[in-house]
């Protein structure tokens, strides 16, 4: 399906034409399903979190100001619930020592990890991913795997640009450091 741009749904859902919101649903849930999806890690609980978030979007649809794309307002609706949830079920993360993330070196890690095949590179990165924060893993996968701009990123969780490059930063470096630990423990077996 074709679809419209997002303003012209958003003009006759204000006209009282409700029946327009359907299409703008069916072009955005994948992607609020996926930011709920990253943080919460539950199917369940993304599902719930989608519709919740195009209930709240519909029902305040008439405060969308269109400073920014319908898209990142929406995305960012999700984010926040998403992240509530999580708040409320205080998950316990282990994060990495910041003085083992501040003394590591890039380019250790790289070498390292160029001794490794890419099968395998591959299979420990997947393993890493899942230590990273409820934040962290959102962040790198909007901008690697949805590939948003910063600016986008940065609307949508609230940071600023240069916080998101940041910490865009210190994820790489963190993804690095968890490697390097995984090729430790494997050559240890």
């Amino acid at each position: 399906m074709a679809f419209k741009d997002d303003s012209f749904y958003i003009e006759e859902i204000l006209k009282g034409n409700s029946n327009f919101y359907a299409p703008l649903v069916e072009k955005h849930k994948a992607m609020v399903y996926t930011i709920c999806y990253k943080i919460v890690r539950k199917a369940e609980e993304a599902e719930e979190l989608a519709q919740d978030t195009f209930l709240k979007a519909f029902d305040k649809l008439d405060k969308f100001r269109g400073d920014a794309k319908f898209s990142t307002w929406l995305y960012r609706i999700a984010y926040n619930a998403a992240i509530s949830m999580t708040r409320k079920r205080r998950l316990e993360v282990h994060a990495l020592d910041d003085f083992v993330i501040s003394n590591y070196s890039e380019d250790e890690a790289r070498e390292n990890l160029d001794l490794v095949d890419l099968e395998d590179q591959q299979k420990m990165l997947q393993t890493v991913l899942l230590t990273l924060s409820d934040d962290d893993y959102l962040i790198i996968n909007l901008f690697y795997l949805k590939e948003l701009p910063v600016n986008e990123i940065s609307s949508i969780t609230g940071l600023s640009a240069a916080n998101v490059k940041v910490k865009l930063h210190r994820i790489r470096k963190k993804l690095y450091a968890e490697m390097q630990a995984e090729l430790i423990k494997s050559a240890d077996v």
